[in-house]
């Protein structure tokens, strides 16, 4: 598990590097490289419904960046946004089995289940080498992708790039304290709503 605003910088950043080989992409085009983070933001969409499954495929989603990706070296320039959009979406899956697991307190590692891989047919343990997400290792890995996107990617992104960390460097400051309040709203949810609230929130 890593914050949602890691997989957007890493898609960002994915997005960034790969205008350098997709023929027709412009260098540095602000448009792929964002569609590349909105690639890492997608899958945690289903946060609220089956997460980390129903929208995180953490082998089909890579797999199926390379192959759309193999078709546009061939020429389709065209494809060029569907190859950025499935490399950040695939890697926010993948880079999630470094995570921690699926718990609102993983760093007390509790969880088996970092992701689901559909191929597999199970979930896929957690590896902790980013504990957790808001963790000192996952901020520090903001601070990487963020850095090198200020160095050398699209200036007029410099803004955006400067907004997530800032969000990233704020979510690393509360996140102890956000199981706490998480169960605490999910606790004044009316009773006839109860079911929709996820089993990890009220844990």
């Amino acid at each position: 598990m890593m914050m949602a605003t890691t997989h957007v910088l890493v898609g960002m950043l994915a997005a960034m590097l790969l205008t350098s080989v997709l023929p027709g992409a412009a260098p540095l085009d602000p448009l792929v490289v964002l569609v590349g983070g909105l690639g890492g933001l997608v899958p945690d969409l289903d946060l609220y419904a089956g997460h980390r499954r129903r929208l995180h495929y953490p082998v089909l989603g890579l797999s199926a960046a390379a192959a759309v990706g193999v078709v546009g070296l061939w020429g389709a320039p065209q494809l060029t946004l569907a190859v950025v959009f499935l490399t950040g979406f695939g890697l926010h899956a993948a880079m999630d089995v470094l995570g921690g697991g699926l718990e609102l307190e993983p760093w007390r590692r509790g969880s088996a289940r970092a992701v689901y891989s559909h191929v597999h047919g199970r979930w896929l343990t957690p590896r902790y080498v980013i504990p957790f997400d808001g963790s000192p290792q996952d901020l520090l890995l903001v601070v990487a992708a963020a850095g090198a996107l200020l160095w050398v990617g699209p200036p007029s992104l410099q803004p955006v790039v400067l907004a997530i960390a800032a969000v990233s460097v704020l979510y690393t400051l509360v996140r102890r304290r956000v199981p706490t309040v998480t169960r605490a709203m999910a606790a004044r949810v009316p009773l006839r709503y109860q079911g929709l609230v996820p089993a990890r929130f009220v844990e």
